[in-house]
């Protein structure tokens, strides 16, 4: 089923960790909703980079979100966050700095995992322009700061 013209739900809902696992990952009437806003937003910033976006992680349903060890107040359960690459564009650094720039309107935007990693982007009605850079240390754990 698609979303928007480039975005489908099974691209939103994938999981390796959900299938590996059986853990179901369907989202809700509601946060089915939130996933075509999510789409929408997605296509905007596909359109500013000029690129296709690679999505590696979408929605994530409570029992997925707790087993990955997300955070509990995680935008991806609620279908209004996604976590993308766009290595023909640049790093992530680069996609955050574009996004930054651009009047797109998004409630978080996290780059994360540095040169090798992704953009973490939502758009949770709160629309609050936040910008951030994740740390990880050696466990994993992320801590976060302003984004520079």
């Amino acid at each position: 089923m698609k979303l928007t013209e480039h975005f489908s739900l099974a691209e939103l809902v994938s999981s390796s960790t959900a299938l590996r696992t059986g853990i179901k990952n369907i989202p809700s009437p509601n946060q089915m909703g939130n996933l075509k806003l999510t789409a929408e937003g997605l296509e905007k910033v596909r359109a500013l980079l000029g690129f296709p976006l690679f999505i590696t992680s979408g929605f994530r349903s409570p029992t997925l979100n707790r087993f990955i060890g997300g955070s509990s107040s995680s935008a991806h359960c609620l279908g209004y966050a996604a976590d993308f690459k766009c290595p023909q564009f640049g790093s992530p650094d680069d996609i955050v700095r574009k996004i930054k720039s651009s009047a797109i309107e998004y409630d978080q935007l996290i780059c994360e995992g540095g040169i090798n990693g992704w953009v973490h982007i939502s758009f949770d009605p709160q629309m609050r322009r936040q910008v951030l850079n994740a740390l990880f240390d050696n466990k994993g754990k992320a801590s976060y700061r302003e984004f520079v």
